[in-house]
């Protein structure tokens, strides 16, 4: 059973940074396309990052430049580098992976969710 673990999360001040990490089992990791979304309580889920197989990134416009995703296949596991963090930040974040089949794909698994807090 394909499984994602996230770790990593905590309470930081603004300005500070933050690494989570997602550990993926029972798959063959470095096939799927990963990424990372947030939920803030009250809105929907929302996409932050993605990254593809051989490293192509996709970022949200509201994280574009103060975060990173990054995939070590070696660990199965990808992260994400939270940087210049503001309260608004403030969000559950989970990660995902999915297995692209010619030129899409879909967000298959998820992990059950991380809690970040930027708070003062």
């Amino acid at each position: 059973q394909v499984q994602l673990v996230e770790s990593g999360g905590g309470l930081v001040q603004p300005g500070g940074s933050l690494r989570l990490s997602c550990v993926a089992s029972g798959m063959i990791f470095s096939n799927y396309v990963l990424g990372w979304y947030r939920q803030a309580p009250g809105n929907e889920r929302e996409f932050v990052a993605r990254i593809r197989r051989f490293g192509t990134t996709n970022y949200a416009d509201s994280v574009k430049g103060r975060f990173t995703i990054s995939r070590d296949n070696a660990k199965n596991t990808v992260y994400l580098h939270l940087n210049s963090l503001k309260p608004e930040d403030t969000a559950v974040y989970y990660c995902t992976a999915g297995r692209p089949t010619g030129s899409t794909w879909a967000w298959d698994y998820w992990g059950q969710g991380n809690q970040v807090t930027v708070s003062s």
